[in-house]
Parts: C-alpha cells; structure tokens; sequence
C-alpha cells in the first residue's frame, strides 16, 4: 500500500508543477483534475473513501467543470476553431492520459485486493470532527481561511472596474 502512496502522490506532484507551468488554460485545468484525482486516490489509500469521494465530487467534478466552462465561454472569439483543431492534437493529451492510466490501474489494484476485515468504527460525530479541526489541526484550518480570504480580496481587486474620467471638462 505505501508503493501506490507514493505513485499516486508523486503523480499529484508532477500533475501539479504540470498545471501551474502551462501558459494554456486548457492544459493546466487538465492537468489540475489529473492532481485533484491523485489526491483523491491518496485519500482512500489512507482510509478515508468519504473524503476522497467529496475530492472527486467537489473539486474534480462539479467545480473543474465550471473552470471548463469559463475558459469556453472566454475564449469563443475568431480564432475559436482554429485553437479546437489544435487541442485535438494526439500528443497533447499523452501527458494527462498517462497520469490518468497510471491512476486508474492503482484503482483498480485498491479495489481488487480483499476487503478489511476486523471492527470498524464508520460512526464519526460532528464533534469529533469539530475537536479535531479546532484541536491539533487548527493551524491548517486558519491557513486555508486566510488562503480563501486572500483569494476573495484579489478576485475583488482584479473584477473591480476602475471609474472613468470625465473628459468633458
């Protein structure tokens, strides 16, 4: 189990650097759902399937589709087609599809191994989780609050319109 550990997060690392050193946004949104998979698949490798089902639901599904979507609705001018025809290119994809097929063979070797056998608490209150976060995960949770504020105030900063000078005077 530690072998598919490290592929599948040595996969997240090289979708990941992939992603954020794409200058084509298509590119780098395949290569973020690549890495947003491989953590899902570190998730049920460390057991927790509720969380890596969430990973792929939430971040994978619902809101990678929405970035698609952004990047379709900008990028609908003239030159449209042409840049369809070119993203159709064979070699494009290998990168992410070799990622995907190693990620997708580390699923299937999960899933057939047998099950656990032995008591298993499925049971986890709301204040277990609650003590946990607040407890010795609190210096993550903050992390992420001021991560998810700093990227709200730029959001802000960057759709803010400037107002235009009169120049009529």
């Amino acid at each position: 189990m530690m072998t598919l550990f490290y592929i599948s997060a040595a996969v997240a690392l090289i979708s990941s650097v992939l992603a954020i050193s794409r200058a084509n946004a298509v590119h780098a949104l395949l290569y973020t759902i690549v890495s947003l998979l491989s953590v899902a698949l570190v998730f049920f490798i460390l057991g927790a399937p509720f969380a890596a089902a969430l990973e792929v639901v939430i971040y994978a599904g619902a809101i990678m589709v929405l970035f698609v979507f952004v990047v379709m609705m900008i990028s609908s001018g003239p030159g449209a087609a042409r840049q369809e025809q070119q993203w159709m290119n064979f070699r494009l994809w290998t990168g992410p599809s070799v990622l995907v097929i190693v990620l997708i063979c580390e699923l299937f070797y999960i899933v057939s191994l047998p099950p656990v056998t032995g008591p298993i608490n499925m049971v986890v209150e709301s204040k277990q989780v609650g003590m946990a976060l607040l407890g010795p995960y609190v210096l993550g949770v903050e992390l992420a609050s001021l991560l998810l504020t700093a990227g709200l105030v730029g959001a802000y900063h960057l759709g803010k319109k400037e107002p235009r000078e009169d120049t009529d005077k």
